[in-house]
């Protein structure tokens, strides 16, 4: 059974930085994909960062390259969400989530790809202007 648990988040002024955790374990084969989301009020959960075992490669959504950046550890069991520069609008809830057997490469950022509906509890990134 997969599981993950999230680690990091709290309350930053605005220009921070803030580290998030996944570790994910369980899988029951060697391709597997992990990935970041979050959800800000009001608004639909989306993507921001995923890793794939099957070609070992973080991804970070578009809009925050530059600011956010992915990293694993060795085993690419963890994925680390490195934030720098936060704003006020990435406050947000920020979810981790976990697929056996996903699609790819590259790893899916969109959630309609983790199937297997293992998410983490969240943890809050509040920003404070």
């Amino acid at each position: 059974e997969v599981h993950v648990v999230e680690s990091g988040g709290g309350l930053v002024q605005a220009g921070g930085s803030l580290r998030l955790s996944c570790s994910a374990s369980g899988f029951g084969s060697d391709d597997y994909a992990i990935g970041w989301f979050r959800r800000a009020p009001g608004k639909e959960r989306e993507g921001v960062a995923c890793i794939s075992s099957m070609d070992d490669k973080t991804i970070v959504t578009d809009s925050l390259k530059g600011r956010f950046t992915a990293s694993s550890d060795d085993a690419r069991s963890t994925l680390y969400l490195q934030m720098h520069n936060l704003q006020p609008e990435d406050t947000a809830v920020y979810y981790c989530a976990a697929q056996d057997i996903p699609p790819g490469p590259p790893c899916p950022l969109d959630e309609y790809y983790y199937r297997d509906n293992i998410w983490g509890q969240g943890t809050q990134v509040t920003v404070s202007s």
